[in-house]
């Protein structure tokens, strides 16, 4: 049988192709002079990543695809679903080295291995948003987790460290397992991986495909941190340096649901009566576990580790609506964009607080924290704000979103849960605000703040953009729009 070629369009895998040769460049220039790159890493990937970054913008309206096999449907696209979503693994990459430089000097990890390990978890995150077959999904998925397993146990010989990075590989290591496990059954009912050519061909043997979806589930939803696959997250969260911990709490989520948007509203919207009820169970079983198991947590990054369990509840929600109402994908969309900047703010001030690895992420520890540096503790005060979703937060405006679309879509119970689960998570936010302003003794919190121009840059930029989120959220949600619309577009057509 003769090989045939398939069309290649490079300008599509441009911004892969750049963020994994600053990766590679990286590796090479750590071989020759490894004190060069000690001092220069940060700014390199920044480099790359926002030389990514102009050729994602680049690409916004204009379609395109590659690795398309002669009479198939092509593996990668670039459609404005995948663009948006770069934009926030790119946006988050950024952030993270920021937030990152004199974290890792001040505890000791200060290696170039760190910006390695992230630029090639951050290829696999783009992968997974632009994939268009099951099996380039799983090359992703596996790209983006084995750095993160990696990563997480950066801090060694810190045993909680080494445990972290234990769980994080051997739990994900099953789910991936699920996971192609599901891949297997979809292509015996559908007798295709290609997304596209699922939709067209459909499958008459309901029972493998529901199978094969139930396994897929699994898989992402180990990803996500969605509830009963989220054991792994307050323990990874907690051990592992808060830089990696921001880091995946952002990128490796959104990643998740990319792919999840992807296979259930692009290649399975036929089979929705199936996969409806299981999202929507799987969003109130989450909501409910991350918010109370949050209320009783002392350590913050745990706190925050049971909160990000919470929120993948919330966007869970907008996934079920996605399923009858077409704005549901877009409120997804826009809610990731909100909780990239919250979230990776409130880790920032995390980062300040942190004396030494593991030290100064008490909660008592931010006692008083408004007499020592009222900037930060407002700023973090904002954070929790938004994360709670009170108004004029990016938060309240993503809840707003998802909250009408779920009405619109009938899920007015799965609504009311969530209302309620706002509610409780308003008591563990609260708290530390509460903390920081009510406590006027300076000696009563232990902690001091550790914070260079790099870190308080990414808290101005990621508090600036919360707040107007927040009061002029239609900018936003005009974007994550017209993302889902050129979606519907490229996507059943095949690239």
């Amino acid at each position: 049988m003769e090989f045939q070629v398939p069309a290649i369009y490079f300008v599509v895998a441009a911004p892969l192709i750049i963020v994994a040769l600053t990766g590679m460049i990286l590796m090479i220039i750590d071989l020759f002079a490894e004190g060069f790159l000690k001092k220069w890493a940060p700014l390199l990937t920044l480099i790359g990543l926002a030389l990514a970054f102009v050729q994602v913008v680049s690409g916004w309206n204009h379609p395109t695809a590659t690795f398309t096999p002669v009479g198939g449907d092509s593996m990668l696209v670039a459609d404005n679903f995948a663009t948006f979503l770069n934009i926030i693994f790119l946006l988050t990459g950024m952030i993270t080295v920021l937030i990152s430089v004199n974290f890792l000097k001040r505890t000791g990890l200060d290696r170039p291995e760190f910006y390695m390990l992230m630029l090639f978890s951050l290829l696999g995150m783009m992968l997974m948003g632009m994939a268009n077959d099951l099996i380039l999904i799983f090359l992703a998925l596996e790209l983006l987790s084995i750095p993160l397993y990696i990563m997480a146990g950066m801090a060694w010989p810190r045993p909680d460290s080494e445990e972290s990075a234990m769980k994080y590989f051997l739990l994900g290591a099953f789910s991936s397992a699920i996971f192609v496990f599901g891949i297997a059954l979809m292509y015996g009912a559908t007798g295709t991986t290609s997304i596209p050519s699922i939709v067209e061909v459909g499958s008459e043997s309901a029972g493998l495909l529901y199978a094969g979806i139930a396994m897929l589930l699994v898989g992402f939803g180990f990803k996500i941190a969605a509830v009963p696959f989220q054991m792994w997250t307050p323990d990874v969260y907690d051990g592992a340096p808060t830089a990696v911990t921001a880091f995946m709490s952002v990128g490796a989520k959104t990643a998740g649901f990319a792919a999840l948007l992807r296979v259930l509203v692009a290649a399975l919207p036929a089979a929705s009566d199936a996969w409806l009820p299981a999202i929507a169970t799987l969003a109130a079983l989450t909501l409910i576990v991350g918010n109370i198991a949050a209320i009783v947590q002392q350590n913050i990054k745990r706190m925050l580790g049971y909160s990000s369990i919470a929120h993948a509840g919330y966007i869970l929600i907008a996934v079920a609506a996605s399923a009858t109402v077409p704005d549901g994908t877009s409120a997804a969309l826009f809610y990731l964009f909100a909780y990239l900047f919250t979230n990776l703010g409130a880790f920032a001030i995390v980062i300040a607080m942190e004396k030494e690895l593991g030290q100064g992420v008490m909660l008592n520890d931010y006692k008083g924290l408004a007499k020592r540096n009222p900037g930060m503790a407002l700023a973090m005060a904002f954070f929790m704000l938004s994360l709670t979703g009170i108004p004029l937060t990016g938060g309240f405006a993503a809840k707003f979103y998802v909250f009408s679309t779920a009405i619109e879509a009938g899920l007015t119970w799965l609504t009311i849960i969530a209302v309620i689960a706002s509610v409780v998570s308003a008591f563990y936010y609260l708290r530390v605000v509460y903390l920081m302003y009510m406590y006027a003794d300076e000696s009563a919190g232990e902690a001091q703040f550790h914070a260079g121009w790099p870190l308080r840059t990414a808290v101005i930029v990621t508090a600036l953009t919360t707040f107007f989120l927040g009061i002029m959220p239609g900018w936003g949600w005009d974007f994550a729009r017209d993302a889902v619309i050129q979606t519907a577009q490229t996507i059943v057509a095949g690239g």
